[in-house]
């Protein structure tokens, strides 16, 4: 299976500064590229904890005791560590966004290039797919995702002609949901017709939520010293990113304990995110928007209610 390189793969292991035997956790496995970097610095005693949703990822997984593997949205991060019986770990790294093995399977529904049904489910078995969104969303809320997720600029004649062209037929394939948009397409249509496609699958897979949710149980289980290291390829992630190292809160709203001291999860390592060089973008066009922020836990804990 085709996955792509892994972006800025040996600057998101040497931020991790591992330790032979410590335990560390790749929320984002898909090809394993990251996984087996990591795995390669792991002594006997070490452990690594994959997590992926997409069954596809299987296929990938090596042949280690060392690795445990969670088949499951990373929103799950503290369920599954409970249940290895992990109660704390020394790095976590989170490689987000969609990989090319997904955006290559034309049945998955991801990619605009292909025709076949709009599903665009991370896990093909579950949740509701893009058609379904589709066809259900009031106009509103379709504006805020074309908006939102995609920076689609015209989100609200998008967001008008899809209900309008629903009450005539069901939008159930790409081949379909092109001949709405297209004719509306603002600046390069490609461009366009990403911004929309990405629009949707962030909605379908409530990939915010699901990222607010990993990034603030990755504070609550991370020792003392452990490191998150998350690379971004959407402002919206890197903003949840840069605000749970700041405050460990997703919204960034500080935390203040009775006397007015400011609860401060993380030393933060990279006050502005890093970026790949010249040579990896020309090399991957991927890198060419990804942002890699580093935090390191430190021992403050939020403060308790009186």
């Amino acid at each position: 299976m085709s996955y792509h390189l892994p972006v800025m793969a040996h600057q998101c292991i040497e931020q991790l500064q591992i330790n032979p035997a410590g335990v560390y956790v790749d929320v984002t496995f898909g090809g394993g590229g990251h996984s087996q970097l990591i795995l390669a610095q792991l002594g006997p005693q070490g452990r690594l904890v994959a997590f992926d949703q997409d069954p596809d990822a299987h296929a990938n997984l090596p042949e280690d005791e060392r690795l445990l593997f969670a088949p499951a949205n990373f929103r799950h991060l503290k369920r599954y560590l409970r249940l290895y019986g992990i109660a704390e770990v020394d790095g976590i790294l989170a490689d987000l966004g969609v990989s090319s093995h997904q955006l290559d399977v034309p049945e998955r529904g991801f990619s605009f290039r292909f025709n076949a049904d709009l599903d665009m489910r991370m896990n093909p078995g579950e949740g509701p797919t893009a058609a379904e969104i589709l066809a259900h969303t009031p106009a509103d809320e379709l504006q805020f995702v074309l908006g939102t997720y995609g920076e689609v600029r015209n989100a609200r004649t998008l967001a008008l002609r899809i209900v309008e062209a629903r009450e005539v037929q069901p939008i159930e394939t790409i081949g379909e949901l092109l001949q709405i948009i297209e004719p509306l397409a603002r600046g390069k249509t490609n461009r366009y017709l990403a911004q929309v496609f990405q629009a949707l699958r962030i909605a379908v897979n409530d990939e915010m939520g699901a990222l607010k949710e990993m990034l603030e149980q990755a504070t609550e289980v991370l020792k003392p010293g452990g490191r998150l290291v998350a690379m971004s390829y959407h402002s919206l992630e890197d903003r949840l990113v840069k605000n749970v190292l700041k405050t460990g809160q997703a919204s960034g709203e500080a935390i203040k304990d009775f006397y007015g001291h400011i609860y401060r999860p993380y030393d933060v390592l990279t006050k502005k995110p890093l970026e790949a060089d010249a040579a990896e973008t020309a090399a991957n066009p991927r890198a060419r928007s990804a942002k890699l922020r580093v935090g390191e836990r430190t021992i403050a804990q939020p403060p308790t209610e009186k």
